[in-house]
């Protein structure tokens, strides 16, 4: 019989969480067997046990994100996990880490308050990448504090950090619990530190919880206190985990020279090129091809208004199709193979295609030729959502589901954050589609953009003019690359994976 987690009550009124013949299978491989465990409210329960022997298994059938084979599991509010590898949010400040379960609703205390109760009130505008080990582990410790309950399940979180840092985090854990009286269940293989920080030790081998010892709080007298331990504790000092990462600063170097001297190295071979050619209509000089800018530069700059409207309006659909079709394909494989055929079909065919199908339902104004421009670049926008939604990290899923999300609350904290950085890039590709998708537009319905300049100087035998035309296209095209180069480091600031 499989019952799951019922947060409504545990049996008795003094238990916070109570188990009752619990079993849990993985794989075919039974990992919990008949486990029966009562904590008290505001205790400390330490589990130790062997490597394999299933104490993070049970803390997650506490903390509901595994339901058991058999038996029965009641806890008392929604669990807080602080996980092994803390599992902060990379795109998110401190600040915005520790806020998290207030934005899914499930906060109780305010991010300032929850800092202010690990120490870490001065680093709220950091990022993750730029903390220690130890750092990061307070940041958890607080995001976990900052929920809604009065349970607490720690999967040894500080298995990470060194001895002496170790030793003051246990500290700071005694004096945090002590001061919040929440219920406990800390995951460890240290003996020393289950008799140092517990009230009671569970030990759990084979599967199943073969005793609970009550350490009466001796081991606080003792554990770090006796004989050499505490000579050699008394040399190394107290362990210090408050330590930023350092960050590159940026230079005011010279690395715009090397693209300045190749385009300076571009346009005097060009000129070179062309002067010996002497074919103007073939190959004008630069020199010429700018005085034929401006001289025509009344009826250019407006045609490439025209043209960077349709591109920019193009991209923006293509990116919001390729969202809307991307994240449900993303979720789910079967969909995608069911609309495989539709979508490879949708890219086999050429828009040049499309373009007079369009003008003969639409006509000649702007909406065929944003729906041009929008077909050529909404398939690699949608494609790197797909991809980025199945690239975010299971241990963040996970998080979500300890914290209760909602599949929106999902979708807006998690996985469009967590895909970003790839959809960025698919909306680089987007933006230079989209322009050779207006482009194309203009070839043929022969509307006034940079396109028809290009066709009409070529009619007329203007070599100067239709290579400004060009020129601008390209320059239309770097712009739009850099827009987005800066939408992208702005965003991903600070965004290193830890």
């Amino acid at each position: 019989m499989t019952v799951a987690t019922n947060p409504a009550a545990a049996t008795a009124p003094e238990a916070a969480i109570v188990l009752a013949g619990v079993r849990v299978r993985l794989g075919g491989a039974v990992i919990l067997e008949d486990v029966n465990l009562r904590v008290r409210r505001g205790e400390f329960l330490a589990i130790i046990g062997p490597s394999g022997g299933g104490k993070s298994t049970l803390l997650r059938v506490i903390g509901g994100l595994l339901h058991p084979e058999a038996g029965t599991v009641s806890v008392s509010t929604p669990p807080a996990f602080v996980f092994q590898d803390y599992r902060l949010l990379p795109w998110r400040t401190v600040s915005a880490n520790v806020r998290l379960p207030s934005d899914l609703g499930m906060g109780q205390l305010r991010a300032a308050d929850a800092l202010k109760l690990v120490g870490m009130q001065e680093y709220g505008g950091y990022y993750p990448a730029q903390l220690s080990g130890g750092m990061r582990a307070r940041i958890a410790l607080a995001r976990a504090l900052a929920q809604t309950g009065e349970v607490l399940l720690l999967d040894e979180p500080f298995a990470a950090l060194d001895a002496l840092v170790r030793e003051r985090f246990n500290d700071e854990l005694l004096h945090l619990h002590d001061k919040t009286l929440r219920t406990t269940v800390l995951v460890t293989h240290s003996i020393r530190e289950a008799a140092y920080l517990a009230d009671r030790v569970a030990v759990l081998r084979d599967g199943r919880i073969v005793k609970v010892l009550d350490t009466g709080r001796k081991g606080r007298a003792s554990a770090y206190t006796e004989g050499l331990e505490a000579e050699l504790r008394g040399l190394l000092g107290e362990g210090d985990s408050t330590r930023l990462r350092a960050e590159p600063r940026g230079r005011l170097g010279w690395e715009w020279l090397w693209p300045a001297l190749a385009i300076v190295l571009g346009l005097a071979l060009w000129q070179v090129i062309a002067a010996l050619l002497n074919q103007p209509f073939l190959l004008p000089t630069p020199t010429a091809v700018w005085a034929e800018f401006l001289k025509s530069r009344g009826e250019l700059l407006p045609q490439l208004w025209f043209t960077a409207r349709t591109a920019v309006l193009g991209a923006l659909l293509g990116t919001l199709v390729g969202l809307l079709i991307g994240y449900p394909l993303g979720r789910s494989q079967w969909l995608e193979r069911f609309l495989s055929p539709f979508l490879v079909a949708s890219q086999s065919t050429p828009v040049v295609v499309l373009a007079p199908i369009l003008i003969t339902a639409l006509g000649f104004g702007i909406l065929p030729a944003v729906l041009v421009s929008a077909l050529s670049a909404f398939y690699p926008v949608m494609v790197s959502v797909m991809v980025g939604v199945r690239e975010v990290d299971r241990g963040y899923q996970e998080l979500f589901r300890s914290l209760r999300a909602s599949a929106w609350q999902r979708l807006l904290h998690l996985e469009l954050p967590g895909a970003l950085p790839v959809m960025l890039g698919g909306m680089r590709l987007a933006l230079s589609l989209a322009l050779i998708g207006a482009v194309v537009w203009e070839f043929v319905s022969n509307q006034p953009g940079l396109g028809f300049a290009v066709n009409q100087a070529r009619a007329y035998y203007n070599g100067p003019r239709q290579y400004a035309a060009i020129v601008l296209l390209v320059l239309l095209g770097v712009a739009l690359s850099l827009l987005v180069g800066s939408l992208e480091r702005r965003v991903l600031r600070g965004r290193r994976q830890v």
